[in-house]
């Protein structure tokens, strides 16, 4: 069986007319610390037309992600069912096509050789990943951004490919993607923003930061909705919630000084500072929920 449709030739979905496109994909889960590189490619996806669908059945677990279920005054009323679609956005006269949405928790190297095959039917010229990861940095500065490429000099602006050696993690399905693309002969690259590990939920100066490194790219202006706003507000917090500390504010102090020196911490090193601050300030922990 399939694991895609893709859009009715000449009628709605139909990407016969698609001028050298990028494909860039993100998904939620591992690699969306903040959920930035899905609030990113959501906006820009939103209600741009789809152009190809794939097969939920296959490729999702119900028990593991479960439909939402409306009840209206007692009456089973609609499934919500967790989808991925490939959607359509041209910017600047730029053709992009955006795959977001839930990571698949089947069949990644199925679903890897379906877009794969979407990809070079209608003349992918490049795939982006974006991702997020939560790291021992501190929101008063600038959002780093790590880059992976399939071949040196494809990366744009300051972005260097990183960490540098060997770093070996799990894998998430947009890297299996970006994989599976440069071995069928598609460049990839990757942008992967990194966000203060001690912050939960939205973080959207990291989705800000990665729609300004995926405009850079393909060389668009990309738009970035609220983000800004919603940016500063939550700076203003974090920066209240710091300074009710001792603790917290010496913590925070100290990433900075790392980041200012451009020391890149070793991994033995982030994880005795993510180990020691939480385990010296527990309710400072709490102040950081947003």
């Amino acid at each position: 069986m399939t694991l895609y449709r893709m859009g009715v030739p000449g009628g709605p979905g139909d990407p016969g007319d698609l001028i050298a496109p990028t494909l860039v994909g993100a998904f939620d889960g591992w690699v969306d610390a903040g959920s930035a590189a899905t609030s990113a490619l959501g906006l820009i996806a939103a209600d741009a037309p789809i152009v190809a669908t794939f097969d939920s059945d296959q490729l999702f677990d119900y028990r593991a992600r479960r439909p939402t279920l409306d009840i209206v005054d007692g009456r089973l009323s609609e499934l919500s069912w967790p989808a991925l679609t490939i959607r359509r956005a041209t910017v600047s006269e730029h053709d992009l096509l955006v795959l977001t949405g839930p990571e698949p928790d089947d069949r990644w190297q199925a679903f890897g050789a379906a877009v794969t095959e979407i990809a070079q039917r209608v003349g992918v010229v490049e795939w982006v990943s974006l991702g997020a990861i939560p790291a021992a940095v501190p929101h008063t500065r600038p959002v780093p951004i790590l880059g992976t490429s399939s071949e040196s000099g494809r990366l744009r602006g300051d972005v260097q490919p990183g960490p540098p050696g060997v770093l070996r993690v799990p894998a998430a399905a947009v890297s299996v993607l970006e994989m599976t693309m440069a071995e069928a002969g598609i460049p990839a690259v990757g942008y992967f923003a990194q966000v203060p590990h001690y912050v939960s939920g939205p973080y959207p100066a990291a989705a800000l930061e990665l729609l300004a490194a995926l405009g850079r790219h393909v060389g668009v202006e990309l738009p970035i909705g609220a983000f800004a706003e919603e940016a500063r507000e939550l700076r203003d917090r974090l920066d209240a919630a710091t300074a009710l500390e001792e603790t917290t504010r010496t913590y925070v102090q100290r990433l900075e000084s790392m980041v200012d020196e451009q020391r890149l911490p070793s991994g033995d090193e982030l994880i005795s500072e993510i180990e020691r601050f939480l385990r010296e300030g527990p309710n400072t922990e709490e102040r950081f929920q947003n």
